[in-house]
């Protein structure tokens, strides 16, 4: 065998490598319309046969940068830089990988794989097909399993990739999900060793053939399919509906990506970085400074920052795009974004403590407020490297206090709707700063607020959440683990068995053991760790900065408008008789109208659409019948993009006590304002020609 093995290696023939390097050179899947080489996976059982085929597609392509490697004696960071730069980097077109690859690790920017050598366990083939063929993949995955047809491995394995087709047809694409189950009963190795030491024996050979189309037939993979489907709590309608509109809440309040996709591409041009958009949305990093990939090294723990992205996007839909490069999703916990917080605040903290004079155009009162942003995390009893308590669960709140000293919660993003205090305007509040109630402690009063009111809200809502899945999660580690140790224990003992009948086995009884003891210890390790993460304390709520609110009403008083008070009462009662009208027609429509205004959440009404769970989102601009135009806050037209399909904007002209019926502008705003911009105004004409009679 030896001599044979070193006469295949030297004559230059290798009939699997030249398999390989005619699918490179030749299948069209491998190229796309315009002849641009797509990405490829290759996977291979041994480090060795990883090296070969390196230097065969690196020579074979004539550019070595094209192809990286993955294998186990890889460190865990190099792993991730290589995956990184094969999925962002255009330039790298094949990775090579051992199932060091296998397990845990997204490849989904490829559709394309070859297996050169196949494992004898279905559940590494399984795995291998899983980088590429998840959740979110939009191209049609294609497998390539590189098989010696004229042998006995390769008919066992002919004959199961041909049966296992024929139940994707069937079936569709999740039989490749189930392949490890279908040999839960009957291993694949003990199939493929008898058919290597008997399969010259016609009635061997025909037994091995109904083996595997027993394992795959259509109704055991019917079941499995059907065993593998989640888990199916039922919730009554009631539950199910408040769920729903919880969801549909963040949705419409949520701050990504339009807040996000603003902060970093300021963020990014400010420090040095070049990123210009390639599709709608869809961005190319060309440059990212060496300052962010240097914080990476130092506060990360994931992915690396590259020195250019291919893609990245702020949406979660336009990740994958037909056609187009598969998009890194930056968004809080993006190593790129993270770096670039850090080194943010790290440039600027200091502004949050120093404050700042915020205006709140909408407000006609005088009563000025602090606005403070605090922190308030929870963590568990568990320990990370620096010894310091895991943080499980951090939030962030805003609390106002006003002269009288009450406070209260200011909503979940208050200073999207102030602006900025212009520098003609600062001489006008001068006496304001100098007033004694801003002198006083009112962090510690705010702290107090929060450590009552905010921080037992917050824990107990963490502690229901952790106790469901730590239950879940041992649950799973039991199950999963003491199959092994079960599996482990008897191999044990069946191997001690073969030793006393004077056999010798390759894998000894010891071993065996010492595994099952290994798992055992692994196990009771595992649990004690999920049984710490029940334990939650809560940290002191931290304040970070805070800002000044003056009220528009103010500053027009502070400014001598002698009919500023008029105005606002004017204002006000224009309002209210909106809000009014709007509030009718929806009760008339069969809604359940909500006035939410005072939490400022970027509408003014949440009208529940009755037995469906679902909300409709309605701000409402009141205006005397001569007025020309409508103003919009930032957080308003954010709001709007969010939620388009439930986002209304009401319009209600009033002339003297009399409101006119409500009209409706669906979809009202195209794209949110730029960087600095905190409102727009807007033509009222020109919005009501679009407008439609409520509905």
């Amino acid at each position: 065998l030896e001599a044979l093995a070193y006469q295949v290696r030297h004559s230059g023939t290798d009939k699997k490598w030249e398999e390989l390097s005619s699918l490179l050179q030749n299948q069209g899947e491998m190229f796309d319309a315009h002849g641009h080489r797509r990405k490829l996976v290759i996977f291979t059982e041994h480090r060795d046969t990883l090296r070969y085929l390196e230097d065969r597609v690196r020579s074979l392509l004539g550019k070595p940068e094209a192809v990286v490697t993955i294998q186990g004696s890889m460190g865990r960071d190099d792993r991730r830089k290589a995956q990184e730069l094969f999925t962002q980097n255009k330039e790298v077109e094949i990775l090579i990988a051992t199932d060091a690859a296998g397990e845990g690790i997204n490849l989904q920017r490829a559709h394309l794989m070859v297996n050169y050598d196949l494992p004898w366990n279905p559940n590494r083939i399984e795995q291998r097909f899983g980088r590429i063929h998840r959740i979110g993949q939009t191209e049609v995955c294609h497998l390539w399993n590189l098989v010696a047809e004229e042998t006995r491995e390769g008919e066992v394995f002919k004959r199961l990739f041909e049966k296992i087709e024929e139940e994707r047809r069937a079936l569709g694409n999740g039989v490749f999900d189930i392949l490890g189950k279908l040999f839960r009963d009957r291993p694949l190795r003990e199939l493929l060793i008898e058919a290597i030491r008997y399969g010259d024996r016609p009635d061997v050979k025909a037994r091995l053939v109904q083996a595997v189309d027993n394992l795959a037939d259509r109704k055991r993979c019917g079941d499995l399919l059907e065993e593998r489907a989640l888990a199916r709590d039922t919730m009554d309608a009631t539950r199910v509906q408040k769920v729903r509109e919880e969801m549909e809440r963040a949705a419409a309040r949520r701050l990504q990506p339009h807040f996000i996709a603003a902060f970093f591409l300021e963020a990014l041009h400010r420090l040095g970085g070049a990123v210009r958009e390639r599709e709608a949305k869809r961005f190319e990093v060309t440059h990212v400074p060496l300052v962010i990939r240097s914080r990476d090294r130092v506060i990360g723990h994931g992915n690396p920052v590259l020195d250019r992205y291919e893609r990245i996007t702020f949406e979660k839909d336009l990740i994958s795009v037909l056609g187009q490069p598969l998009a890194a999703f930056v968004c809080p916990g993006h190593p790129l974004l993270d770096s670039t917080i850090d080194l943010v605040l790290e440039r600027y903290r200091d502004l949050f403590k120093r404050g700042a004079i915020l205006i709140n155009p909408s407000d006609p009162s005088d009563d000025v407020r602090v606005l403070f942003y605090l922190e308030h995390s929870i963590v568990d009893a568990r320990s990370d490297v620096s010894g310091d308590r895991r943080v499980v669960s951090r939030q962030i709140h805003f609390v106002e206090i006003n002269r009288e000293g009450f406070s209260h919660v200011a909503g979940f993003a208050p200073y999207l709707d102030y602006r900025p205090l212009e520098e003609e305007e600062r001489p006008l509040i001068a006496r304001v700063l100098e007033d004694q109630w801003l002198r006083e402690d009112l962090e510690s009063r705010v702290n107090d607020h929060a450590v009552a009111h905010l921080v037992p809200r917050h824990l107990s809502e963490v502690r229901a959440r952790r106790e469901e899945i730590v239950d879940k999660t041992i649950q799973a580690v039991k199950d999963r683990l003491g199959k092994e140790i079960n599996y482990w224990d008897h191999r044990a003992e069946d191997l001690r068995a073969q030793e006393q009948a004077g056999r010798t086995p390759r894998l000894n009884s010891a071993k065996a053991r010492q595994r099952a003891d290994e798992l055992a210890a692994r196990l009771q390790k595992r649990i004690a760790d999920l049984e710490q993460e029940r334990h939650l304390s809560a940290l002191p709520p931290v304040v970070v900065g805070g800002a000044l609110i003056v009220p528009m009403g103010l500053l027009k008083h502070l400014s001598g408008t002698t009919d500023q008070d008029e105005r606002a009462l004017e204002t006000a009662r224009i309002e209210q008789l909106a809000m009014d009208a709007v509030m009718d027609m929806e009760r008339q429509l069969g809604f359940e109208p909500h006035d939410v205004s005072a939490e400022r959440c970027g509408y003014d009404i949440e009208s529940r659409i009755l037995g469906t769970g679902r909300l409709r989102f309605i701000e409402v601009k009141g205006r005397h019948s001569e007025g020309r135009t409508i103003t919009v806050t930032k957080n308003e037209i954010v709001t709007a993009l969010n939620r388009p399909d439930d986002f209304i904007l009401a319009i209600v002209q009033v002339d003297g006590d009399r409101a006119e019926p409500p009209r409706y502008v669906q979809r009202p705003f195209t794209k949110e304002p730029d960087f600095g911009v905190t409102s727009v105004n807007y033509d009222i004409s020109e919005l009501l020609a679009r407008s439609e009679p409520p509905q």
